[in-house]
């Protein structure tokens, strides 16, 4: 295992930057690190010496902002992202529990991707996990290729996490963005899984062999987003030397490593503000009529109300396989509420 010690961003910079790199081509030669926005000299020197890991992290980079999307679809902030820098806008500059998600959710899309990348046998400079060998204490055969996440999330830790370490950032807002780096990566450790095949004849399973492998990464964001619903709000202290986050209501138990903190409360995210780029507010959002969810209208749209109309939808149906191989369908039309809020 070697490590390319490879320091980066800070996520409320390193969001912005990643998520811009997911726009570019093919990170392929020198003159591209050049530039690339929001690089600091370091960071163009090591993008030079370790280009072809760029093209995974500008994977990774898209992972997190559809992730990002998907998870946040129903509520009032939707992840929307903007052509400016920082790409989320004003929300990741503030310590709110959506930032929190952000981080995680980027810290872990690098590990993630880095990760698939050595699989893959994409770089030179990693392969599969080789320490993962032997007769396991089940009893079957450690082979094929086990994806080797200790490579990836070593190589998001020194990625994404060194601007956090560097001057100019306030202390407890680094600490809460190491934590929530580090709760993002632990999210794919905590679920890898094991994957097995039989040998036999007949498809019997006299002998089988098994490897480790990430979990999907939808299970990585549904995981990070249970930690968003539960995150826990936290302040600065010093005990001893050490400055460290603890609860804000000390009537709260600690959290773990896995959990997400912040520091400010969110903002409703009901209204446009000009002034604050990234809120984009809820009017003109679709709504659910009959749920009491934050997707239901009364939520979603703040109670400003909401307006419905009659829209003609296209579905494929009436679907039919033919032999041999394809599936048939006729398009139907029909007319459906939509909801918007006002």
């Amino acid at each position: 295992f070697m490590l390319i010690y490879f320091p980066f961003c800070t996520l409320t910079i390193c969001t912005s930057y990643l998520a811009k790199l997911s726009s570019v081509g093919s990170i392929s030669d020198e003159e591209t690190c050049e530039r690339l926005r929001g690089l600091i000299h370091k960071q163009v020197q090591i993008c030079k010496r370790s280009v072809e890991v760029m093209d995974a992290v500008r994977h990774g980079a898209q992972l997190a902002i559809d992730e990002c999307q998907f998870q946040f679809r129903n509520r009032r902030w939707n992840c929307s992202t903007l052509e400016t820098m920082p790409v989320f806008g004003k929300v990741v500059t503030q310590g709110t529990r959506e930032a929190a998600f952000v981080y995680a959710i980027s810290a872990a899309s690098v590990a993630f991707a880095v990760t698939r990348a050595c699989s893959s046998g994409e770089l030179e400079k990693c392969g599969c996990d080789h320490n993962v060998h032997g007769v396991s204490p089940e009893g079957f055969q450690w082979s094929g290729c086990s994806d080797n996440i200790a490579y990836g999330v070593a190589f998001s830790q020194s990625f994404v996490d060194v601007r956090e370490r560097s001057k100019g950032q306030s202390p407890s807002r680094a600490l809460m963005n190491l934590h929530n780096n580090e709760a993002g990566r632990k999210a794919i450790l905590s679920h890898m899984r094991v994957e097995c095949k039989c040998h036999g004849v007949s498809g019997s399973c006299e002998v089988k062999t098994c490897w480790k492998a990430m979990p999907p990464f939808r299970k990585v964001g549904n995981v990070i987003k249970e930690k968003f619903d539960g995150a826990t709000e936290v302040e600065q202290r010093k005990v001893g030397t050490t400055k460290v986050l603890v609860p804000r209501n000390s009537q709260f138990k600690p959290h773990t490593d896995e959990d997400l903190v912040y520091l400010d409360p969110s903002p409703d995210f009901c209204d446009h503000d000009p002034r604050t780029p990234g809120m984009l507010g809820t009017a003109g959002r679709q709504c659910n009529r009959t749920s009491k969810a934050i997707d239901g209208c009364e939520l979603m749209c703040c109670g400003r109300g909401f307006q419905t109309e009659e829209v003609e939808v296209v579905d494929r149906c009436s679907c039919k396989f033919h032999w041999c191989c394809y599936v048939k369908c006729k398009q139907c039309r029909k007319m459906v509420e939509m909801h918007t809020c006002r």
